[in-house]
């Protein structure tokens, strides 16, 4: 009877320990992107672990710079604000080396991630393995997507923004709740290795945190100083 108690014991443990492991969330990595909107801006994280190959095209892109001057043509308030493909998207050309990344498609890495607000989905067309560049930050809970759309990040600030651009005016195009204003992306910065592991449980986070910030303090201003002479070169003799 003993022996019997202890397997019963033995079971229940197990039995609660998975429950909790498939409760956590994946792990942010090291890097992030931040998306610097008309309407604010809007950072973010990759889950490495979770979708390897997706997270390494998206950033990919990112570097590149193929998000700039594209926009957010989806609002759907509650549900998602969601990325125009960049082929098609931006109000800038692609280059040659742009366009040739930015055709590529990823196969559809989909897990057990739940789909919930600040998550990053990727969009894609019926066959699951046509995702390319557009993808969705989630404005509330979708269980209808798990397991259907890859889960490749999560939002890390921005959300007061996300709720500007639920309250901006919309219509109806298809199956498509669109914003009437455009809500383009006007620059976009990053820092960090895509498929590294964030260290913020490192005694040093403060610290990385600061460095990061600085990197994109270094760049914005870098990016300002060209705008300034552009102008000044254009409206000055």
């Amino acid at each position: 009877m003993r022996r019997s108690n202890n397997w019963i014991s033995i079971l229940l443990s197990f039995s609660l320990l998975a429950t909790f492991v498939s409760s956590q969330q994946p792990q942010l990595g090291s890097a992030r992107v931040l998306f610097q909107t008309n309407y604010g801006d809007i950072e973010f994280g990759f889950y490495p672990t979770v979708a390897p190959k997706t997270v390494d095209h998206i950033y990919k892109l990112v570097r590149m710079g193929c998000y700039n001057t594209n926009h957010f043509f989806r609002v759907d308030k509650g549900f998602v604000a969601q990325v125009a493909d960049v082929i098609g998207g931006r109000q800038a050309p692609l280059n040659e080396e742009q366009r040739e990344e930015a055709e590529k498609t990823v196969v559809g890495e989909f897990s057990n991630v739940k789909h919930k607000r600040g998550i990053l989905s990727m969009g894609r067309f019926d066959d699951p393995d046509s995702a390319g560049s557009s993808f969705s930050i989630l404005l509330g809970d979708a269980p209808h997507l798990d397991g259907q759309y890859a889960v490749f990040g999560k939002l890390t600030k921005g959300d007061e923004t996300l709720r500007k651009l639920e309250q901006l005016p919309t219509h109806t195009e298809g199956i498509f709740i669109m914003p009437t204003e455009r809500i383009t992306i006007l620059s976009t910065y990053f820092y960090g290795e895509p498929l590294s592991l964030s260290l913020s449980s490192s005694p040093n986070a403060t610290l990385e945190t600061c460095d990061r910030e600085r990197t994109i303090l270094k760049r914005r201003l870098a990016a300002s100083a060209i705008e300034v002479e552009r102008q000044r070169m254009k409206c000055l003799p």
